[in-house]
């Protein structure tokens, strides 16, 4: 399998602290991979480089053949539109959006008919379960339904990657298990490339592999 991330002598520097020192690794394409470590070991930082979120201070990323670090913000939009899903702790779904706006939010820039925006978020939404909850309100569903919203929402592009950042973190046990097996499945059914950050060791384990972070260093990867 080849590389769709590839990471070299990555840093990052808050005021006097490196939040990511010196930090290389690839991920392969398909691959299913957790990053793990205490309360600022510089997890979401690190994630927030691979999407082209935030800007490294020094190192390379080269993420889907590109190159990350020589972009300008405008281009990096652009990459994030067409190569990166996201799923975070907090759904950030827009309360006055019904199931299937919500999925279909990242499209509205896109110039097309609300029919085909609408029809292509339904096929995510069967995708995560959802088919009959298209026209509920975040309000009316429950957390586990949310996140799957959220998930629904990060695949409406059909992305490279899916980030996925503490998506457990506001679920009860059962219900984060849920999410992260349909994540599980997304990755072996569609081939979807899945990073996820977490603190849970339970968690952690449906993964691939694991990258354990620690004061921004990488201190152990199997």
């Amino acid at each position: 399998m080849s590389n769709i991330v590839n990471v070299s002598q990555l840093t990052k520097t808050l005021g006097n602290v490196r939040i990511i020192d010196d930090v290389s690794f690839n991920i392969e394409k398909g691959e299913f991979l957790a990053i793990q470590g205490p309360s600022g070991s510089g997890k979401t930082t690190l994630l927030g480089l691979l999407a082209g979120l935030e800007k490294a201070d020094d190192g390379n990323i080269v993420v889907a053949d590109k190159e990350l670090t020589s972009m300008t913000e405008d281009e990096l939009a652009i990459f994030r539109r067409y190569n990166v899903g996201f799923v975070f702790q907090s759904f950030n779904l827009i309360p006055t959006l019904n199931v299937v706006e919500n999925i279909a939010l990242p499209l509205f820039p896109e110039h097309i008919s609300r029919k085909i925006m609408f029809e292509r978020a339904g096929e995510v939404a069967k995708a995560v379960g959802l088919t009959q909850r298209l026209d509920h309100y975040p309000n009316e569903l429950s957390g586990g339904e949310q996140q799957r919203v959220a998930v629904a929402r990060s695949l409406i592009n059909a992305p490279n990657l899916i980030f996925a950042d503490e998506p457990t973190g506001n679920l009860d046990s059962k219900t984060g298990q849920m999410v992260v097996e349909l994540l599980r499945k997304l990755n072996s059914d569609r081939g979807q490339t899945v990073v996820l950050v977490t603190h849970d060791d339970r968690i952690a384990k449906e993964s691939d592999r694991i990258i354990k972070l620690l004061d921004g260093r990488i201190v152990h990867e199997n």
